[in-house]
């Protein structure tokens, strides 16, 4: 097995909506705004080979969008998703599934592209995977969140035949309690994951940021690597105050901060950030103000 960082560009959200209840005078010093309050964020995907099967984890904004709808975002960088393939000798007819941690238009939007009037699957030879709780929250969205579930990139989806489910059954057995109606732990206060195509490969809910978030969970090198999603989109959310507005229901995600940061110590988990503009990876130590990055790296240094 082969992993490589794949990024897609940068683009720019409000600060205090990224960080929440937290004042400016505290996560300004982590990722400096503008004039305009924006702060940079990246759109890190994360490849993964594996035989014959390559993987591509969420695949960033996509290009598809008018001028209007990117003017509120600001993007910039010169990395694009196809440039970044091509760094490693791909393209995107070589991907055998697109895994979408969640539907949002940052995660998702490079699913489906224009092709004159139309719109088709941009990895035409992929599997796309969802879960059938994240996709139905997200074809019905709440007002709240439904600037953020856009149908252009989602519908095409399913009607190009392409779209597979992930198996959540493993986790309504009675291993489980319910600490909250959004959120599961097993019996250890833990978070539960399900199997996913390749044994190395299995997959965590969470439901703090949208209903029914995948992260995928990797054994690689003899170490664990957690696509974090937005469970913890950068570093500076690991503090569990740092919890993002964008949330729809942020107790859950602190609950679920608290019990994912708690394993990730006990057991050395490294984390990949998916919007972190600096930094790639990073593990943790506790200290004495809690859970805290220990050492960041770029993920080919591992």
């Amino acid at each position: 097995m082969k992993l490589y960082s794949i990024n897609t560009g940068y683009f720019k959200l409000d600060g205090g909506a990224m960080f929440g209840v937290v004042p400016k005078s505290m996560w300004n010093k982590i990722n400096p705004a503008d004039e305009n309050n924006l702060c940079s964020w990246a759109l890190r995907c994360l490849l993964i080979e594996d035989g014959n099967r390559l993987i591509l984890i969420d695949n960033g904004n996509g290009d598809k969008q008018d001028a209007k709808f990117f003017s509120h975002y600001y993007l910039h960088g010169d990395d694009t998703l196809e440039k970044s393939l091509a760094k490693y000798g791909f393209q995107p007819d070589d991907i055998t599934d697109a895994f979408l941690t969640h539907l949002h238009f940052d995660h998702c939007g490079g699913s489906i592209r224009r092709e004159g009037d139309k719109l088709a699957p941009s990895f035409k030879n992929a599997t796309y995977w969802s879960n059938k709780e994240h996709w139905d929250w997200a074809v019905n969205p709440n007002e709240r969140e439904k600037a953020s579930f856009l149908k252009e990139n989602i519908l095409p989806i399913e009607g190009s035949g392409q779209l597979k489910f992930v198996d959540r059954g493993a986790l309504t057995d009675d291993r489980l309690t319910k600490t909250d109606p959004r959120h599961l732990t097993t019996a250890n206060g833990q978070l539960p994951t399900v199997n996913f195509q390749i044994p190395e490969i299995k997959i965590r809910f969470v439901n703090g940021h949208t209903q029914a978030m995948m992260l995928p969970q990797i054994k690689y090198k003899d170490k664990t690597i957690v696509y974090m999603a937005d469970l913890l989109p950068s570093h500076g959310h690991i503090p569990l105050p740092y919890v993002m507005a964008y949330d729809m229901f942020p107790l859950t995600t602190l609950n679920e901060k608290r019990s994912f940061l708690k394993e990730a110590v006990e057991n050395d988990y490294i984390l990949f950030f998916e919007h972190d503009p600096v930094h790639e990876c990073c593990n943790l130590q506790q200290t004495e103000r809690g859970v805290r990055p220990k050492d960041f790296f770029k993920l080919e240094e591992i």
